[in-house]
Parts: C-alpha cells; sequence; structure tokens
C-alpha cells in the first residue's frame, strides 16, 4: 500500500501510559519535536490496576521523579484521595509515600499537560513497525521512524517503546482468552512480531487486575476503616504547604477472606486458568493472585482485602488483593464469601492479562537498546510491574532522547545515587525473569536514598539539564542552607541540667542529666525529638516543620549516613580502577561462568566498564574486586 502520509519528528513515543507521558513531556521540555501515539486518546495516563501512586520503594520513585523535574508527583498531589506514609514505626530509610488517587481527575489532567506542552504531538494510531536501517559500514542497524496500521510514516531522530501491557496481550478470565489489552482495550497485535524480526529477544509476562464492586452494596460495618494522615504529604516540592488545609480524605477499608473463602478456592482451582495451563506468562511474585496466595500459604487463616475508591465521582470500589483469573461464577462466590461483602455487585470482573515484553539486557543504562541505535525501551515494556517504574524509565528514556536527537552526551544515574538508578542497573545488569517491582530492600544504599533528600541527591541533575527551574533549584538550597545552620544551632546550645529540664527528660521515659550537654546529645536519644523538647528549647527559631523533620534524620542517623557515603565514595572509586589486558579471570574464586566468559570476551578497561557489561551483577563485581586484592 502506498504510504499515505510522511511526517519528520526528533522522538517518537509508543505508548500514552505513565512511561510514554514522562518521554513525551521530558522530550519536548528538552526543546525536542516529539509526537507521542497512543491506542486510544481516551486512555492516556490510565491506571487500569490500582489507581494509586506511591507505596513501599515507590513512594521514592515518585520524589526522585519530580526531582529531576518529571510530572507524576505533581499530578499525584492534585488528584489525591487519601495520603498515608507507610512504615512510620520504622526508620526513615523505608517510610514511603502512597496516595490513593482519583482515577478519571489524573487521566483528565494529564492528558490537558500533554495537551498544553510546546513541541508535543499526541495522536491516535496503533504503530506496526519501526523503521529500521543497516549501515554496513558500521555494521550497526539504527531506528529511523515508525509506522502505522493506516501506513502512516513518521521519520524521527530516535524511537521510544513504552508499550505497556498492550503487546500482543490477552485477557483471561476463566476458560475465555480475549485478544484485548487492559480494560477491554484494544491491543497491539503487530509491533512485537516486528520487534523479534528485528532481533529483540521478546519474553511474556502476566499480571492481574481485581475486581471493581459497587460502594453501595458493601456493608462497611463489618469491615474495618483505614483513614488517612493528619499531617498530609506532598510528592512535589513545587505543591503548596496549604493544597489540602482541611481536606476531607476519603476512607478505605480492610475486609479478610476465611475458611469458606479458602474452601471455595481449593475447589476450584481446576478453573482457574494458572492451574490449568491457561496462562504461559510469568506473573510476578510480589503480586500474587488470590488463589496463589491459598495455595502458598496453607497456614494462613486469612488473607486481607483492601476496599479503595475508584475517585469522587464514582462508586466503583477497587478490591487491592482480590487479584484472580477465576471464572465469572467463581469470582462471585468467591467475593460474597467475605464478611460485609454477602450482598456485593461486581461491576468489572477481575482478570489476568499476558503480554510481551523485552529482554531488558539487551538495554545500556541509557535506555537505549545496544545492538540498535536511536531505539529506547521504557516502562513494562522492559519487563518492570507498576506506574511509579514506568514513569521513572520514561523520564529518563524522554531525556536520553532528546539528548541524543540533540547530539549530546547521554545522561545515566547509578545505584549509589537513587532508586532509579537502581531500578536501570538491575534491569540491564541482572535482568528480569518475571515482573520487576522496586522495593526498598533491592538498594544497598537505601539510609543514603530517602524520600526526604531526593532534591537534595538529584535536583541540581534536573536542572542542569533544564527540566527544573533555577527558582526551584535555589529554593532547595535555601532550604539545605537552614537544615545545616539548624543542626550547627544544636551542636552549640547547651542544655542546663535544671529539674524543669530533668522534668521534661523523665516525662519522655528519657535518663535525666547531672551536668550540661548540648542541645544535639538529647536529640540523638531515640526517644527524644524536636517536639516533645521544645519547652526547654528556648532559642529555637522559626522554621518550617520540614526543616525539622530533616534535621532530626540527619542528626540521629549521622553515624550510619556517614558510613554508607564511606561505602558509596568507596564504590565510586573502584568503578574508575582499571583492568589490564592479560588478567586471567578463569583463575578468579567467586565469579560465576557466565560472568567470566563475558569478561574474557569484552575484555573490559576499568571496573566500571566490567559493570556495564549485561548479565555482570554487582555481585559479579564484588568477586572481582576481591581476587584483584587478592592478586595485588
Amino acid at each position: 500500500m502506498k504510504n499515505i502520509n510522511s511526517y519528520d519528528y526528533d522522538i517518537a513515543v509508543i505508548g500514552g501510559g505513565h512511561a510514554g507521558i514522562e518521554a513525551a513531556l521530558a522530550g519536548a521540555r528538552l526543546g525536542s519535536k516529539v509526537i507521542l501515539f497512543t491506542m486510544s486518546l481516551d486512555s492516556v495516563g490510565n491506571m487500569p490496576c490500582n489507581p494509586s501512586i506511591g507505596g513501599t520503594g515507590k513512594g521514592h520513585l515518585v520524589f526522585e521523579i519530580d526531582a529531576l523535574g518529571g510530572e507524576m508527583g505533581k499530578a499525584a498531589d492534585e488528584v489525591m484521595l487519601q495520603c498515608r506514609m507507610l512504615n512510620l514505626s520504622k526508620g526513615p530509610a523505608v517510610r514511603s509515600l502512597r496516595f490513593q488517587a482519583d482515577r478519571k481527575k489524573y487521566q483528565t489532567l494529564m492528558k490537558q499537560i500533554l495537551e498544553n506542552t510546546p513541541n508535543l504531538d499526541i495522536y491516535q494510531a496503533e504503530i506496526t513497525e519501526i523503521l529500521f536501517e543497516f549501515d554496513c559500514s558500521e555494521n550497526k542497524k539504527y531506528a529511523k521512524g515508525v509506522k502505522t496500521r493506516t501506513d502512516g510514516i513518521y521519520k524521527t531522530k530516535t524511537v521510544i517503546i513504552a508499550g505497556g501491557t498492550y503487546l500482543n496481550s490477552n485477557i483471561i478470565i476463566g476458560e475465555t482468552s480475549v485478544e484485548n489489552g487492559p480494560d477491554s482495550l484494544s491491543r497491539s497485535s503487530f509491533l512485537a512480531e516486528n520487534l523479534r524480526q528485528n532481533g529483540i529477544n521478546m519474553m511474556r509476562f502476566k499480571t492481574g487486575t481485581p475486581a471493581r464492586v459497587h460502594a453501595d452494596t458493601i456493608d462497611y460495618s463489618q469491615l474495618e476503616i483505614q483513614g488517612g494522615d493528619e499531617k498530609i504529604t506532598h510528592f512535589s516540592s513545587d505543591t503548596s504547604p496549604d493544597r489540602h488545609l482541611n481536606f476531607a480524605q476519603k476512607y478505605c477499608y480492610i475486609a479478610y477472606t476465611n475458611e469458606e473463602t479458602h474452601r471455595i478456592i481449593r475447589e476450584n482451582l481446576h478453573r482457574s486458568p494458572m492451574y490449568s495451563g491457561k496462562i504461559h506468562g510469568t506473573g510476578a511474585r510480589y503480586c500474587p493472585s488470590i488463589e496463589d496466595k491459598v495455595v502458598r500459604f496453607t497456614d494462613k487463616e486469612r488473607h486481607p482485602i483492601f476496599v479503595e475508591p475508584m475517585g469522587e465521582d464514582t462508586k466503583e470500589m477497587y478490591l487491592q488483593g482480590f487479584s484472580t483469573s477465576m471464572p465469572i461464577d467463581v469470582q462471585e462466590k468467591i467475593v460474597r464469601s467475605i464478611k460485609g461483602f454477602e450482598n456485593i455487585k461486581i461491576m468489572r470482573s477481575a482478570y489476568a492479562i499476558e503480554y510481551d515484553c523485552c529482554d531488558p539486557l539487551q538495554l545500556k543504562h541509557t535506555l537505549e537498546f545496544r545492538d540498535i541505535e536511536n531505539l529506547f525501551g521504557a516502562g513494562q515494556f522492559n519487563g518492570t510491574s507498576g506506574y511509579e517504574e514506568a514513569a521513572a524509565q520514561g523520564l529518563i528514556a524522554g531525556i536520553n532522547a532528546a539528548l541524543k536527537s540533540q547530539k549530546k552526551a547521554l545522561f545515566t544515574l547509578n545505584r549509589t545515587t537513587s532508586y532509579i538508578g537502581m531500578l536501570i542497573d538491575d534491569l540491564v545488569t541482572k535482568g528480569t525473569n518475571e515482573p520487576y517491582r522496586v522495593m526498598t530492600s533491592r538498594t544497598e544504599y537505601r539510609l543514603i536514598l530517602r524520600q526526604d533528600n531526593a532534591g537534595e541527591r538529584l535536583m541540581r541533575y534536573g536542572c542542569e539539564l533544564g527540566l527544573v527551574s533555577k527558582e526551584r533549584y535555589k529554593k532547595l538550597l535555601l532550604e539545605l542552607e537552614q537544615i545545616d545552620r539548624e543542626i550547627a544551632r544544636t551542636v552549640k546550645q547547651t542544655v542546663y541540667a535544671t529539674n524543669e529540664v530533668n522534668d521534661v527528660l523523665k516525662a519522655n521515659n528519657s535518663t535525666e542529666i547531672s551536668v550540661n550537654v548540648k542541645l544535639i546529645d538529647l536529640l540523638r536519644r531515640p526517644e527524644l525529638n524536636y517536639e516533645n523538647l521544645k519547652e526547654i528549647d528556648i532559642n529555637r527559631p522559626d522554621l518550617p516543620e520540614n526543616i525539622f523533620d530533616r534535621a532530626m534524620i540527619k542528626i540521629q542517623y549521622d553515624g550510619y549516613i556517614k558510613k554508607q557515603q564511606f561505602e558509596i565514595n568507596r564504590h565510586k572509586k573502584l568503578e574508575g580502577r582499571k583492568l589490564g589486558d592479560d588478567i586471567d579471570y578463569s583463575t578468579f574464586k567467586g565469579l560465576r561462568i557466565e560472568a567470566i566468559q563475558k569478561l574474557i570476551k569484552h575484555k573490559p578497561e576499568s571496573i566500571g566498564e566490567a559493570a556495564q557489561i549485561s548479565g555482570i551483577s554487582p555481585a559479579d563485581i564484588t568477586a572481582l574486586i576481591i581476587n584483584l586484592d587478592r592478586k595485588q
């Protein structure tokens, strides 16, 4: 068929989900001419699973996206229904902010932002092919554009694939399998095969979406109430602290499965596509289906089901924890066996979805394909799960596609600087055999990589790139100065051993003092803080609460932070350590056979280069360093 049109752009973004949005916005804001393709303009920014932003580890990503100039945090602040800081009883390293968000308002807001961004066009079309060119003289393949299903040709300098779970996707409920994408939207039927034909290794993954039910058919008196935090924290430092003053947060609720629920599930396992062999894709271990929980955790008498609102203007409630692909009649029996759900009406059935994605070992840390110039991957296409992981990758891919199209040096983050760096490093060095999700336990430096200091760690990069304004960065620097001055004040200020002081200490179960001490010595005690010492801290300056909070973290964890910073500095030095051509890696102990083979093949010149080789893990690098030290 004759090509009916041809347009020129710097960047083509395939997909209008969370990865595609951040990629398109970053590229356009950096001055590149961008076109974003989506299967449906009505699904831009869709949350086909739980309409929430943040969570354990994921909240860290959103703070980092915001610090680099991304959009997700600001949008989440605007459409928040409920705010909860997770792990508050634990240390600051694992505290993670989570918002229940208004699904439709989030979609509408993100679409408006895209529509009003200069240099950016959005277009509804299915991309069926990436246009490739092979340069025989350089022995390299290049991405040169895209082709739509209606034969539209778009010539571009770079291409970003952010296809989410739409590539060759199947919706599976019981014995029924339908060739659709999430929420029964059309799937992408041709692009995955085009990628395979051009040498890209593809994988088959699976995820699931729980049932949505009618709010008025729930007996809430039988459920536990889960309210939001009294103190609302925002993801974006650009959001006004007064944004949610006197805001009435939505309630969430908790229900529990029971022995009857588990009996119904066990008796119907033969009808579950997971156990009948109908599902072939690999699912996420950290988000198992309800039938998988019952089979794997036989010692558990019950499992929680979190009942969460989908938005201000809908009766739909989301049953977090009730992911299943059971037939519809079985789903109804299961859910109605739960206390409080006896008369419940399902509005959208739970389903499993299988889809194609790429093996991320084919990617560089820039998210560009190693063997194909100008082609980038982002989001669930790279084997991850979750909106936040997708958005983080989309932002990095968009930045680098813009830099590449402008012939500038590309941008990377390493695992010592950020959760984003860790996420990408894990993907491109270790790969993944299941949908990958970020968790605080995955990083070696989590006390350094906290939510509260994301701006301190990353906003300089956002400003240098041009995604964060100089005014916003100056505001951050002022805050950091205030924190340093406040810590310096606590070092100098003397607290006298008076009866009044000791009364305050006794009231807070803290040891009394018999000699004068510095204020910082009291603040280092785990049972004390700025709030319960305010009566005796007479010279305290008038500062925003978050300045005291962040100063407190630095004071109480100073020793641990310095220790981790020492390890990070040591890691950075080792990255530049040179490797000779005459090293016999086969004699090194503790190195995996795969690592030995790849080191012999690639002959890296430094530890840093070795770490960049696909398949070489951080554990391999540690073993390599130990062997080099022994040899010397």
